[in-house]
């Protein structure tokens, strides 16, 4: 796409089945004000009528959604399905979410007001509400990064949070992201797939964090519907979180190498990343060792608060 327009936000939705919560995701984008925007919904070879739903939007709302599929109805994965709606894309700044989100009103005009003051920045991302309330369980508020509200430099991001570091992510249906940006890093990773896809939008991410300033927002415009069927929960329930996390280690290891880069602080933060890897056995016992020091030192710090004398 070589017709890019200036402060145009294009908004992309990739679906697959997504029929019981797409038409959720879908008006919560068109409820959004105060900006210029196109919105994109990629189907990635849906069979259950969340297509026909998709069609129909497209239908009532020419000129501002578009509906695409990849060739032949295939099914491609995540991250082609992201690719292939950016490549339609008319817009200076891309933004995602998942059909499964819903976006609060005034997200979109938030973040881009933040570019405003922030000129230097390559990426906003919003914190989170995890959405447990739309099935009747309880709400958890999540916040993105380790530093919220300004500017982090690369690569500290990278360093600080997950999958490398302590702090959460963003979810890609939070990100608001220069177009150049994707573009100088590639865009999304589309070996990703299968059970891998757990870890697509992170590889996206770890690649702008190598790169570019970002800011992590602490507003929470997003909620980001937890449900047993989500890729995240189904990879944890079949045991394949371990599998997924080291490929997503190895292929950060070789995206390195690729790109030159030789951060000391990057590299010593893989490679304590891949330890329980590489030494499992010693990793479960000093983690079975850690547990037990705390479990005894528990009850001794318990009785030191009890007996220490009161301020006369």
């Amino acid at each position: 796409m070589s017709n890019i327009q200036a402060g145009k936000i294009s908004v992309v939705t990739i679906f697959l089945n997504g029929l019981p919560w797409l038409h959720e995701a879908i008006e919560s984008v068109l409820a959004q004000t105060g900006v210029n925007f196109e919105y994109i919904l990629v189907d990635d070879g849906s069979v259950d009528g969340s297509s026909e739903l998709g069609k129909s939007y497209a239908a009532q709302f020419p000129g501002i959604v578009r509906y695409i599929d990849h060739p032949g109805h295939a099914n491609r994965g995540m991250s082609a399905s992201r690719n292939a709606g950016v490549a339609v894309a008319a817009g200076e700044y891309l933004a995602f979410i998942d059909a499964d989100d819903i976006w609060k009103p005034g997200k979109l005009e938030r973040q881009l007001s933040i570019f405003s003051r922030f000129p230097e920045l390559a990426m906003v991302a919003d914190s989170a509400i995890y959405w447990n309330s739309w099935n009747d369980g309880t709400d958890k508020t999540i916040l993105a990064g380790h530093l919220q509200n300004q500017p982090v430099n690369s690569p500290d991001a990278l360093l600080h949070t997950y999958p490398l570091g302590r702090a959460h992510a963003p979810c890609p249906s939070g990100i608001l992201i220069r177009r150049s940006a994707y573009e100088a890093v590639g865009g999304f990773e589309a070996s990703f797939t299968g059970p891998l896809q757990m870890y697509e939008d992170q590889a996206f991410l770890s690649k702008v964090y190598l790169r570019f300033p970002v800011l992590f927002a602490d507003d929470c415009d997003l909620l980001y519907r937890q449900h047993p069927s989500s890729c995240v929960a189904e990879n944890v329930r079949s045991g394949n979180y371990g599998q997924v996390r080291l490929h997503f280690l190895q292929w950060l290891g070789a995206y390195l190498e690729r790109e030159g880069t030789n951060d000391p602080r990057i590299r010593a933060t893989l490679r304590r990343a891949l330890l329980p890897f590489r030494f499992p056995n010693l990793y479960a016992f000093l983690r079975q060792l850690i547990r037990l020091s705390r479990k005894v030192a528990r009850p001794v710090l318990r009785q030191v608060r009890q007996t220490k004398p009161r301020p006369v």
